[in-house]
């Protein structure tokens, strides 16, 4: 009880972290070496970016994003039509009690990179930049006169 109360508030176990991490590793090495005979999901080359799991380890989610963007929505349709195979590559030499149900989501954080990128280089936001600069080069050159 007093486990649950703990990994509950304060973020992912050290376990949770590790397994999911080596999901990662195995999905993306399944998937790279094609062992899925599927047409539709082998003529996607999918990078699988993160993998968060429950804290009970039966439940596995997968972030991914096809090679340049194009496609997503169909790379998401295969690899969910193909969960079942997947979840048997993937958990084989897991060492798990259960194999954890896979699912799968596409990655934002390349559309959010590209956002804050376009933020950083709009002329107002540089200005800002520029002003703050150059108040913090006075404020340590009116340290010195000390």
């Amino acid at each position: 009880m007093c486990a649950k109360r703990f990994s509950q508030g304060s973020g992912p176990s050290q376990r949770q972290l590790r397994v999911a991490e080596v999901i990662r590793h195995k999905l993306a090495e399944v998937l790279a070496r094609g062992d899925v005979h599927d047409p539709e999901l082998s003529r996607f080359s999918i990078t699988v970016s993160e993998v968060t799991t429950s804290p009970d380890l039966k439940h596995a989610t997968a972030y991914v994003m096809p090679l340049g963007g194009q496609g997503e929505q169909d790379a998401l349709k295969a690899l969910r039509r193909n969960k079942a195979e997947l979840r048997h590559q993937v958990s084989r030499d897991l060492g798990l009690k259960y194999a954890p149900d896979l699912k799968f989501e596409l990655d934002g954080t390349f559309d959010r990179m590209d956002d804050a990128r376009r933020i950083f280089n709009d002329p107002r936001v540089q200005a800002d930049i520029a002003s703050d600069d150059d108040a913090t080069d006075g404020a340590a050159d009116g340290d010195d006169d000390r």
